[in-house]
């Protein structure tokens, strides 16, 4: 049993990933912002804790990660505004981060998106850009870290039921977020997946070959 806190609690992937965990045994402490949906997250078997991860400092995620084993950030802005998106995707990001290192939490597994790279070329007048500049220099700082990271980029989510089956990504792809989910739970425990970065969309491997097989950097 491991004791696992998800920064992003309340988002799609992170709901579906945490009867995953409480189901094997794991203990899930979820952050979210909105106390009104503290309720549901208890149905699912998770501890939610209120915080903004916006205005938290690196001290005060250390408060929040603190006396866990392994950190999860599956917290986003949702694009739109520029702004708070470089706020949470790349700051907030970076400083929990920071915080799991100064507490002695080395796992930590984030969830990205297929095109995160450095070069990822998306234009910077594009509306897109900020998203993909945050998230990129997010898992660029991650893999500088120290910390026992994987790094999980998956192509477009879809709302589509999981079918437990990945292939490395393409340009095109999509994935279901339950399969996202699995695939989130599927590394947590497999500790061949620390240090890799998985990029991929539906296919035809089983989660946990793929994972197994190593990353898709």
């Amino acid at each position: 049993m491991s004791k696992i806190i998800v920064i992003g609690g309340h988002g799609h992937v992170a709901r579906l990933l945490t009867p995953i965990l409480v189901s094997r045994g794991d203990t899930v402490t979820s952050i979210i912002r909105n106390p009104d949906q503290a309720a549901e997250l208890e149905s699912l078997g998770a501890k939610p804790v209120v915080a903004d991860v916006e205005k938290l400092t690196i001290d005060s995620f250390g408060d929040v990660i603190q006396g866990h084993d392994a950190v999860v950030w599956s917290a986003g802005a949702g694009g739109g505004n520029p702004s708070r998106t470089s706020a949470i995707d790349r700051d907030a990001a970076i400083y929990s981060m920071q915080a799991a290192k100064i507490q002695g939490v080395s796992r930590y597994v984030m969830v990205s998106y297929s095109g995160s790279y450095i070069n990822h070329g998306v234009d910077e007048h594009n509306d897109f850009f900020t998203y993909a500049q945050s998230k990129a220099i997010a898992d660029a700082v991650l893999r500088n870290s120290g910390l026992d990271y994987t790094i999980v980029g998956p192509g477009a989510l879809t709302h589509e039921p999981g079918t437990g089956l990945v292939s490395p990504a393409d340009a095109h792809g999509s994935v279901p977020r339950a399969d996202v989910a699995a695939f989130v739970a599927a590394v947590l425990h497999d500790p061949t997946s620390i240090g890799q970065t998985y990029r991929f969309t539906s296919g035809d491997t089983a989660i946990a070959d793929f994972v197994k097989s190593g990353g898709t950097h």
